[in-house]
């Protein structure tokens, strides 16, 4: 191509014209790379021809082609034409004399080298390393300008010959940081940051480069003064993210000068933005230095977000306003309160809820309604965080709120809306409780301000946040007055939508009304005909464009109504709502991929399903084809560069962008995600409510959901991926063996991949759990040998990460980590109960093996049992001991006399731990005891018989009923049951069971209780004189102990043990004389049990 061609083709990919530019991009993407390659570094390096900007574009668009296709154009290359390839760049950085072009020359250089240095860390261009040191030595700044910002792009250049470079490197950013051109010294604080960011686990390297901080911040001031290009801040703010503890030697200047920042109005807001931006980001990772060095800059912080929060706009049509209110994320307000919010949650309450509680008052007394509108907005923002401090304040911070609910300001109304919404959320449900005398009424009355929609349409919402997790017998008493107003709520503005269009606060009504169902349940039932009928007619007649929102809320408040009330009053308008919903797939239109109604239809649908059951299967073939294009969504992901990236930043709220390198974004688009996550979820709901009527589409949803176990764009998509398979499996049950086998072959070795691999706990803990439901649902011998061997490396492996993270813990607690206090004790006893829960799954696991394989698992139980064995030392935290009993009760209930060969490993531990303090743990170790008991055998007779006294002991504990007792109590109760029941023959029967007897009845826990009272039966029916007493005198207290097991509804229904005790009633009940002394000391709830088993 001619140089008056290229001249062109430039031109025209710069044109303004999109047909012009777009059949530009066609014609050079046609074009082979090596000819893209030539023509682009041609026009490099034609200073005389090509002007600026198309030399500009050049060099982007080069190093866009070697950022995706370097490996494949150069590899093909001969040696001597990649050696004048390299010389060729070389020479473009250096004999350009345009600035801005040269930059981008440079740019295109890094990319090279960056694409030059191979996975071993060997630099394969070392001409480039050379050409890099002569630049940064040159006297001109403009050169040693380009040389810093050539190696703030590829700060790891130097590959594996690092060390060797340590002090050069050092020297070449310290002169630089110092140098007398600005510029120069602008450009070191880049190139220094970014080499500390590639070494942000070295602290070691970050000791040796300690001295370049003060230089580093010296330039930041200056930059700050000069006020014309804010990278140095945004350095500081990376480093703050990924390295806090380096800043510490001049943290208390970072924070001076961004507090002086704050407080300088005249300041462009964007700087002071990223001033908070550092002081906060600092706050969230590393908040306990942050307390240690600079805690008396917490409260001009928190003073500064507050006046930050009063800088909003008057708007007089604000609160007539049809829309709903859409945040400027960059507006002074939103910023200071986001960064209110995470410093609250960073630092914690105790550091700054003081500065809330005493800054706020004065606020809410201001004339100026912007000063009302922070201080309630800041309540908002800091409960959660705050959350600890501010409880025992909450009838003072409320006493405040409460009084704005009749603020003259529209705005200051709003605020207290959002601060009650926020707060019922934050603190419920206490907040609930104590408060819902005011709350209720307040919010009520709000609702009727139809002058002003946002407000109403706000008390609407936070009525919303209360309900939800209001106890019911708070909410019924104000049931009547609550739907009297929604009621007239949504005919006044049913009509004025028909009237004049507007909606906002419709919109909002039917989410409220949806939401006190929830909460009333079968309470709705008498308010449900004033309002279905309605609904229903919304949603068959708002069908244009404009009402989708209103239309997909008032689907989702009709399904929640059903759930609320139940299927025997719902299922009268189920088939009709079913078929409102499905109008249109019936005609077979498609809804658009942004129609919001989508959403709120699939999970209508799931609900709806619930409410019928099997009654919804023929509804399933109109529903799974949009549910399933929904959780089969893929997310548009994009690669983009620096430029790329500021030019879509604007427009791009859907996207969320990680940084990959200097110069590589990747991007995601959020919005849909949520709609898959909801889909997959959906999925879940109809597989576990309908089973064998969902068994046609099992093959095509675990085709779905297998892949969608490592879709780690969304934790909640993996959730219900991992939740599937066991209720996938039981569906698919019904087409017989081999079809189940061959779905298990397929999902086994992706569900244990996805366990290994698998980042956040939450999800690690659904994939184990799902893990142990399909080995107890398919039986001994599903794993297979691979999967059986990949299984217990997954185990070894989770419990070797536990006691690593629990060694790192220790050590912090112990001096390792500087700034050790109460806020880091919290986060550490955060991480601690993680880690318990991954290790209760691990227990699952174990529990699903062990119930399924029994001997037969033990080879493998053998290899975790230095793990296993661990967890039972007397120095481990209780919970470990929890848990590690749990294990070892499974060996001894699954593998009975057997297990007797370990007994030198728990024997002596079970026993001791009957006696915990802890009461988790000596449930644990009673409920062991009693396994050991029912199937330990003659063998371990012995030892049943020594946990006897120690039980007896536990079980007669003065406080032994109180309620975080009663459950390891009555497991010791059942254990002493076990062992007389099964394994007695070394215990005094004479002594123990008298005061067996003196022990019941046990009300709370059905899974022992069934022993218990079996065991009673027994001894009823052989005529026990311990039990029945001397002419049987103690039959009035065996009827009461039935009758209060009965009352309290501990045995189920069906179950043997039940039987057994209502015939021995019904036995006494022949004795006329005898049977009625027994009723008369009942209490009226045992009395009316006996009646109800004796009239059936």
């Amino acid at each position: 191509m001619a140089g008056n061609d290229v001249q062109q083709l430039l031109g025209a990919l710069l044109s303004t014209d999109n047909d012009i530019r777009s059949k530009a991009e066609e014609s050079y993407e046609g074009l082979p790379i090596e000819q893209k390659v030539n023509i682009l570094l041609g026009a490099i390096s034609n200073v005389a021809e090509i002007p600026e900007e198309g030399r500009q574009l050049a060099a982007v668009m080069l190093r866009r082609l070697f950022s995706s296709e370097f490996e494949e154009f150069f590899g093909k290359l001969p040696e001597e034409q990649k050696a004048v390839l390299k010389d060729q760049i070389i020479n473009c950085v250096q004999n350009e004399p345009n600035k801005n072009v040269r930059r981008k020359c440079a740019d295109l250089a890094a990319e090279v080298a960056r694409n030059l240095t191979d996975e071993d860390g060997n630099n394969l261009w070392p001409e480039f390393l050379k050409f890099l040191f002569a630049m940064a030595s040159s006297p001109t700044p403009e050169v040693k300008e380009v040389a810093l910002h050539m190696f703030a792009s590829v700060p790891g250049v130097f590959g594996n010959q690092e060390q060797q470079y340590i002090d050069v490197i050092k020297n070449m950013l310290a002169s630089s940081l110092t140098d007398q051109n600005y510029d120069v010294r602008f450009g070191a604080v880049k190139a220094a940051c970014n080499y500390l960011l590639l070494h942000e686990k070295n602290t070691g390297l970050q000791k040796h480069f300690a001295d370049l901080l003060g230089p580093i911040m010296n330039v930041t001031v200056e930059s700050v003064e000069k006020q014309d290009d804010d990278a140095c801040l945004k350095s500081i703010i990376d480093v703050a993210e990924a390295m806090p503890k380096y800043l510490r030697p001049q943290l208390e200047a970072i924070f001076a000068l961004c507090l002086k920042m704050l407080a300088n109005s005249d300041l462009l807001e964007n700087w002071r933005h990223l001033a908070l931006e550092v002081v906060v980001t600092t706050a969230e990772t590393a908040p306990a230095m942050v307390r240690k060095v600079v805690g008396g800059s917490v409260g001009p912080l928190v003073q500064a977000c507050l006046h930050m929060m009063c800088d909003l706009e008057d708007e007089d049509d604000w609160a007539v306003s049809d829309e709903p209110q859409e945040e400027d994320n960059d507006s002074n307000a939103v910023v200071a309160e986001s960064a209110l919010d995470r410093l609250a949650c960073g630092l914690g309450g105790k550091t700054v809820f003081p500065h809330i509680l005493q800054l706020t008052p004065a606020m809410l007394q201001h004339a100026d309604w912007k000063y009302r509108h922070a201080a309630l907005m800041a309540i908002s923002a800091s409960g959660e965080g705050c959350h600890k401090q501010m409880e025992p304040f909450l009838e003072q911070v409320m006493e405040g709120v409460m009084n704005y609910i009749a603020d003259p300001h529209p705005r200051v109304r709003y605020a207290c809306c959002n601060a009650i919404g926020q707060m019922s959320t934050d603190f419920a449900p206490v907040f609930e409780k104590k408060f819902h005398a005011k709350v209720i009424p307040g919010l009520l009355l709000l609702m009727s301000d139809s002058a002003n929609p946002r407000v109403q349409a706000h008390s609407g919402a936070a009525l919303v946040n209360f309900s939800e997790d209001c106890p019911k017998n708070i909410l019924l008493p104000y049931l009547p007055d609550i739907m009297t107003r929604l009621e007239e709520v949504l005919k006044a503005k049913f009509n004025e939508l028909v009237a004049s269009g507007n909606k906002l606060v419709l919109e909002q009504i039917v989410t409220t009304i949806a939401s006190v169902a929830d909460t009333a349940e079968e309470k709705f039932i008498e308010h449900y005909d004033k309002f279905m009928p309605c609904l229903k007619y919304m949603i068959g007649n708002a069908t244009t464009a404009e009402l989708r929102l209103l239309r997909g809320k008032t689907i989702e408040c009709v399904s929640l109504i059903g759930l609320a009330v139940g299927g025997e009053k719902f299922t009268a308008d189920a088939s009709e709502v079913m078929e409102l919903l499905l109008a249109s797939q019936v005609k077979g239109e498609e809804l658009p991929e942004d129609d919001p109604q989508m959403s709120y239809m699939i999970s209508a649908w799931a609900r709806i399903c619930k409410i019928l059951g099997a009654g919804f299967a023929p509804y399933l073939p109109l529903v799974m084809g949009p549910v399933m294009k929904t959780a089969s969504m893929k997310p548009e992901v994009a690669l983009l560069d620096n430029e790329e990236l500021t030019g879509v930043e604007e427009d791009t709220e859907d996207w969320q962008f990680v940084q990959l390198g200097e110069q590589q974004n990747f991007g995601i688009k959020t919005a849909g995600l949520e709609d898959k996550a909801t889909a997959c979820q959906m999925l879940v709901c109809y597989a576990r409510e309908l089973k064998e009527h969902f068994a046609d589409y099992t093959e095509q949803v675990v085709r779905l959901m297998v892949p969608m176990l490592k879709f780690y764009f969304h934790d909640g998509v993996r959730t219900a991926a991992a939740e599937s398979m066991p209720f996938l499996l039981e569906c698919a049950r019904i087409k017989g063996p081999q079809y189940l086998q061959e779905m298990w072959a397929f999902i086994l070795p992706e569900l244990l991949k996805a366990v290994e691999a698998e980042p956040e706990n939450d999800v690690l803990a659904e994939l184990l759990a799902s893990l142990a439901r399909c080995v107890e649902l398919l039986g001994a011998g599903c794993l297979g040998d691979p999967g059986m061997e990949e299984t217990v490396k997954i185990l070894d492996k989770t419990m070797t990460e536990h006691y690593k993270r629990q060694e790192e813990r220790a050590g912090k607690r112990q001096g390792g980590e500087e700034d050790y206090d109460e806020g880091v004790e919290e986060q550490l006893e955060d991480e601690d109960d993680e880690d318990v829960y991954i290790l209760s799954k691990v227990g699952d696991v174990v529990h699903a093996v062990f119930s399924q394989y029994r001997e037969a698992w033990l080879p493998q139980f053998e290899r975790l049992l230095p793990q296993f064995s661990k967890l039972l030392e007397p120095t481990r935290p209780w919970s470990d001991l929890q848990w590690g009993l749990c294990i070892f009760d499974d060996l001894i209930e699954y593998t009975g006399p057997t297990c007797q060969k370990y007994e030198g490993i728990f024997l002596a531990r079970l026993l001791s731990c009957v006696s915990s303090p802890q009461p988790e743990v000596r449930q644990a170790a009673a409920y062991g005891c009693g396994v050991l008991g029912q199937c330990g055998g003659q063998g371990l007779a012995t030892a049943a018989s020594q946990a006897v006294p120690l039980l007896c002991e536990v079980i007669q504990q003065p406080d032994s009923r109180q309620p975080e007792n009663i459950n390891p109590t009555e497991n010791a109760i059942s254990a002493v049951t076990k062992i007389l029941q099964f394994n007695g023959s070394q215990v005094n029967m004479d002594q123990i069971l008298p005061m067996w007897f003196s022990w019941l009845p046990v009300t709370e826990d059905v899974d022992e209780a069934p022993f218990v009272y079996g065991f009673l039966a027994d001894l009823v029916e052989g005529n026990n004189p311990h039990i029945l007493g001397a002419n049987n005198s103690n039959l009035p207290r065996v009827v009461a102990i039935i009758a209060e097991a009965l009352a309290v509804e501990v045995l189920p229904p069906d179950h043997a043990a039940r039987q057994k005790i209502v015939s021995i009633v019904k036995q006494v009940q022949g004795n006329a004389g005898v049977f009625e002394a027994c009723v008369a000391g009942l209490s009226e709830p045992q009395k009316l049990a006996i009646q109800e088993i004796l009239s059936t």
